[in-house]
């Protein structure tokens, strides 16, 4: 007796082993099934309790969302306009200047001692155009009696033309050397902020310094520059005919929250760019707060309002490799997978293409638990 015993135990421990094989085989076909939206014949699964909402059409809005840069309506680079050392800063980095400010200045006395010396060529020419004035009314009485020749009169007209043209010439270099004294201090031509200053006092500054001394930015009013595809920019065009809202667009502010202030959009081109395929706009908004800054960042949403449109809670839809599904209550108590396109979103809703129809029952939860064919316990909620 005791000498069969290891073959019968054998034997069980065998059968033990198909009995698990078997059990996990099961248990990864049931897997493999439910993973491409299937249940696998012969194994029953437990309907699942899942709310319903009937489509019916209604009024919704369309999103489209598209990513832009800040700039302020003026921004300027402030350079020098002549040559010298940074002798004063006026300003600090940030700080709101009005126009005509005084900014920077630099050192100017070479370019007094142009001042001083243009006026002492001027006062020279001055004198000699008054000799040569003199001299014409010397001789003008004397070629009247036919004492001197006519010649004489006329060559003391021609040097009195050029000390005349030699006066404006002076005065010219006169107004020339006031300019330079004069763009030694740098004023600010618009009102706005300053942005960063690289220089320091001492420092030598030249018109032809790549980098500015500073930028001055005006944001009364701000543009938000933005990209669009070509296809997006034709059905733009097509549905603002229709629809006047739609050059009416909001602001998604770096922070996540929507601006206060709407704003009119506008054309920053009139061609398609080749390399990118998109052409660029822009939008116009008011600034009163300041809070939008030149360089920043946002999102513009343009709104397309739609009737009688299909809509369903983003909660509702399968994303399985960029193909959109859901799940709708078909007879039995069973649900079928469906494919459909989206139009585009409102809020935490899509707004349904094609796909469905008005009328039909579409899941709203349990949409992970949930595979085509398969039996649910329908409730019918309201949307």
């Amino acid at each position: 007796m005791f000498l069969f015993a290891p073959k019968i135990l054998l034997e069980m421990v065998q059968k033990h082993k198909k009995e698990r094989g078997a059990y996990w085989l099961m248990l990864t076909v049931s897997l493999v099934f439910a993973a491409c939206g299937q249940a696998p014949q012969g194994y029953e699964v437990q309907p699942v309790n899942t709310d319903f909402i009937t489509l019916d059409p209604t009024d919704a809005a369309i999103e489209k969302r598209y990513p832009g840069m800040i700039e302020g309506t003026v921004n300027v680079e402030i350079k020098a306009q002549v040559s010298g050392y940074l002798e004063a800063i006026y300003v600090k980095e940030g700080d709101y200047v009005k126009k005509g400010q005084s900014l920077f200045r630099i050192k100017g006395d070479v370019f007094n001692e142009q001042i001083n010396n243009s006026r002492a060529t001027l006062k020279s020419a001055l004198a000699a155009q008054a000799t040569a004035k003199i001299e014409i009314e010397k001789i003008r009485p004397l070629v009247a009696e036919k004492v001197v020749s006519d010649i004489q009169l006329k060559t003391a007209e021609a040097n009195y033309e050029a000390a005349t043209a030699q006066v404006a010439q002076a005065k010219a270099a006169l107004g020339s050397s006031q300019i330079n004294a004069d763009f030694a201090v740098i004023k600010a031509p618009v009102s706005g902020y300053i942005g960063r200053i690289p220089n320091r006092a001492g420092n030598l500054v030249t018109p032809a310094d790549a980098i500015p001394l500073t930028t001055l930015s005006e944001i009364d009013q701000v543009l938000v520059y933005f990209s669009m595809s070509e296809a997006d920019f034709i059905a733009f065009n097509r549905d603002r005919k229709t629809d006047a809202g739609m050059n009416t667009v909001s602001l998604i502010m770096a922070d996540g929250q929507a601006y206060a202030h709407k704003g009119k959009l506008e054309f920053a081109s009139g061609n398609i760019e080749r390399s990118t395929g998109s052409i660029a706009l822009k939008a116009v908004f008011s600034n009163p707060d300041k809070l939008l800054r030149s360089g920043g960042a946002g999102r513009i949403i343009i709104t397309k309002q739609m009737k009688e449109a299909l809509v369903i809670p983003m909660a509702s839809v399968k994303d399985v490799q960029d193909k959109f599904f859901v799940f709708t209550l078909a007879d039995s108590s069973k649900v079928a997978m469906k494919a459909i396109e989206i139009e585009g979103r409102s809020g935490d809703h899509y707004i349904v293409k094609s796909g469905v129809a008005k009328g039909e029952k579409i899941a709203i939860n349990s949409i992970d638990a949930l595979a085509e064919g398969m039996k649910v316990v329908p409730t019918m909620v309201k949307k």
